[in-house]
């Protein structure tokens, strides 16, 4: 019997997850008959059946939340929520023994498209220095990283982390630079154009 992750599959919070199977196993099903597909829950010491597939016929213990793909012995997630990141097994029973597919089911929050604050800027010795911060109010696992909007201003911007720090001369005051916000399962892109630094604006 086999152990370890073989597979993790990233979902979407809200959205359809797929939990397919290799075709070694789907070969095994259709020869031997005898299928289920199981979860881990928080009790080391239970599982839970989601599923059972026996010649041809199978029953769904989770109607309404998944759904079972005859054609290829994949089960569908309907509405991924945080509660499904689990480790999902796909078991094969073959005579004496057992066929294992395990897969770890990763659930992710889209990120939303970032904004940006200016947290300081300070004019001395001819040059501007500016502090900007990027953040996304929603998504999980989020990380950000700045690089330039435009070819003459890429080693200014490149940077990883919400915030960036800018200095400039004042004659170079349009400085373009991009914010990304992302997680495994999206990105989002907003870009930060450099003001005229003067002391009006203190």
């Amino acid at each position: 019997m086999g152990h370890g992750v073989r597979e993790t599959v990233l979902g979407t919070l809200g959205k359809a997850s797929i939990l397919r199977i290799p075709p070694e196993l789907q070969n095994l099903t259709l020869h031997f008959g005898t299928a289920v597909w199981k979860r881990d829950t928080e009790d080391p010491q239970r599982k839970l059946v989601l599923l059972k597939y026996l010649g041809g016929n199978y029953t769904n213990y989770m109607k309404g939340r998944t759904r079972f793909h005859e054609l290829d012995f994949s089960l569908e997630i309907l509405n991924t929520s945080r509660q499904d990141r689990q480790l999902y097994e796909y078991i094969v029973s073959k005579e004496s023994e057992e066929k294992v597919w395990q897969i770890q089911l990763e659930v992710y929050e889209p990120v939303s498209d970032p904004s940006i604050q200016i947290l300081s800027w300070e004019l001395a010795n001819g040059s501007c220095t500016i502090t900007v911060n990027c953040t996304a109010e929603r998504g999980d696992s989020v990380s950000y990283s700045w690089e330039g909007w435009d070819a003459g201003t890429s080693g200014l911007c490149t940077h990883n982390g919400s915030l960036l720090h800018l200095s400039y001369p004042l004659q170079n005051s349009s400085i373009a630079c991009a914010c990304t916000a992302s997680n495994p399962i999206s990105r989002g892109v907003v870009p930060f154009k450099s003001f005229e630094c003067s002391y009006e604006q203190g």
